[in-house]
């Protein structure tokens, strides 16, 4: 570690490392309460609506191992901040925006800030603090994340109902002028290995996963027989096959395919994935249906939905602390399971005039359940990876979940659709009961991975649980798992 990073107290590197962080999940989380907004206001379809959140999405998961790469060459810091600048003129261009195109086109770019964001935000977290305080900070930097989540919907619903939809991008100048400077004072430009820019795995990459969610976006429109939707998907997932095979003898490759190897590295990333697509798929139809079919205000859906989102901001903290001694493998499957349940719950006692606190015990399980995966599915990605693979590992991670949140959001919003589902309180109902069960099954595939994780109790932990039996004295947590 270098004397910067020495010389920085921990809660400093924590806060310069979580604020961006922040910024670009809450960011992520405001626009939900605001769609219906925006759809009055644009004009706006919910195809067009998908892609508000889809843009951003895509472009986050198609540059996050182009910004880790980058960050490699020229200094992770160095490619943070500016991730963060552009992030800011992003929002101004969105909050400018008088048409769905703009919207659109502004939350890729976004989503391209977002991407030198998160990744580098926590191997920057990483690299700035010693290693037996690491699982403590990556809590704490979960329950920051988690903190987005919770604040989202309430922040954006009472944006939208207090001025208007715009103004939840112009919260995001404040935050990013702030964010700046604080993270050039207190993180270290840290680097990895200077290899060349896999130029064409990008494009591989990038192009096959929009051709994916393309066609899923288009197949009910369009017909799912029709040329353009199968040439999407079979165009899209050529490209992903050809990306593996590229990979694979690229002499620096944009996803180091030897990191899926460990078979820690390879679950963490199958869960995350399946996590994202359930959960978030959910939260784009659950948002929709209080506001749309209960009539609430965007801020009343903001505060109804907060015993899910604020339940994150308090456990994934203590998950982190916890996670050494109990294992990441132990905590993420209670997490997944809780949210297995939930969403199952929810599905079930969906109807239009189904009373609000019929809805808050499963919104518990599920906010406590999001807490419980947060933090643990961090440590367990960077549990056996060097510290240089470490903004790939995380890189990889943060693609492969924003993926799923994007295919989570097309796929549900599909058999929304395809059930003759409409933005109207009596055509909306009978179609997003299906969809939450898709997003309940995805859940539960995810679980079934995680219990082929590694235990992944720290080895000072185990000799610690076993030694006080006798000692009585407690045990230090470090990074390195055990199976």
């Amino acid at each position: 570690m270098s004397a910067t990073a020495r010389r920085t107290p921990v809660w400093l590197a924590v806060v310069a490392a979580s604020l961006p962080m922040f910024m670009a999940t809450l960011d992520n989380l405001v626009i939900t309460n605001a769609l219906p907004a925006m759809s009055a206001d644009l004009g706006a379809s919910i195809e067009e609506l998908q892609w508000f959140v889809n843009a951003f999405t895509l472009a986050f998961a198609g540059f996050i191992l182009v910004a880790a790469a980058l960050g490699d060459r020229l200094g992770r810091r160095t490619v943070f901040v500016t991730g963060i600048a552009v992030f800011t003129l992003a929002s101004i261009g969105a909050a400018v925006s008088t048409e769905s195109w703009m919207v659109i086109v502004s939350r890729a770019v976004q989503g391209v800030g977002a991407a030198a964001v998160m990744p580098l935000s926590l191997a920057l977290l990483a690299g700035a603090v010693p290693a037996r305080l690491r699982p403590a900070a990556i809590g704490i930097w979960g329950g920051v994340s988690g903190l987005g989540v919770a604040l989202g919907p309430l922040i954006g619903g009472a944006i939208v109902e207090g001025w208007n939809w715009q103004a939840i991008f112009w919260l995001n100048v404040p935050l990013g002028v702030i964010a700046i400077p604080l993270a050039l004072a207190a993180l270290p430009n840290t680097f990895g290995a200077r290899v060349r820019l896999d130029l064409p795995g990008v494009v591989l990459a990038g192009l096959g996963v929009l051709g994916v969610v393309y066609g899923i976006v288009r197949g009910n429109d369009a017909g799912w027989d029709s040329f353009e939707v199968l040439a999407s998907l079979i165009a899209g997932a050529a490209l992903l096959v050809a990306f593996v095979l590229w990979e694979r003898r690229s002499a620096a490759p944009l996803l180091p395919l030897r990191l899926f190897r460990d078979r820690g590295f390879t679950v963490a990333n199958l869960t995350g994935f399946g996590f994202s697509f359930g959960m978030f798929g959910v939260v784009f139809i659950l948002v929709q249906f209080l506001q749309v079919v209960q009539g609430a205000s965007p801020l009343e859906a903001g505060v109804q939905t907060t015993p899910w989102t604020i339940a994150p901001m308090f456990i994934a903290p203590l998950a982190g602390l916890i996670a050494p001694r109990v294992g990441t493998r132990a905590l993420i499957v209670v997490g997944l399971s809780l949210q297995a349940v939930s969403l199952v719950w929810l599905g079930s006692v969906m109807t239009a005039d189904v009373a609000y606190a019929t809805l808050v015990p499963p919104f518990i399980l599920a906010g406590v359940g999001m807490g419980l995966v947060f933090a643990p599915m961090a440590t367990a990605v960077l549990a056996s990876m060097p510290e240089d693979d470490h903004a790939k590992a995380t890189g990889t991670n943060s693609t492969l979940r924003e993926v799923g949140v994007a295919l989570g959001v097309a796929v549900l919003t599909a058999v929304f659709a395809g059930a003759g589902g409409e933005l109207t309180p009596t055509g909306y109902v009978d179609a997003a009961v299906p969809a939450v069960f898709v997003g309940a099954a995805a859940i539960v595939l995810a679980l079934v991975a995680a219990f082929f994780l590694p235990a992944g109790r720290s080895e000072r932990a185990v000799r610690g649980a076993r030694g006080s039996e006798v000692t009585g004295s407690p045990a230090a947590p470090e990074l390195a798992l055990v199976e």
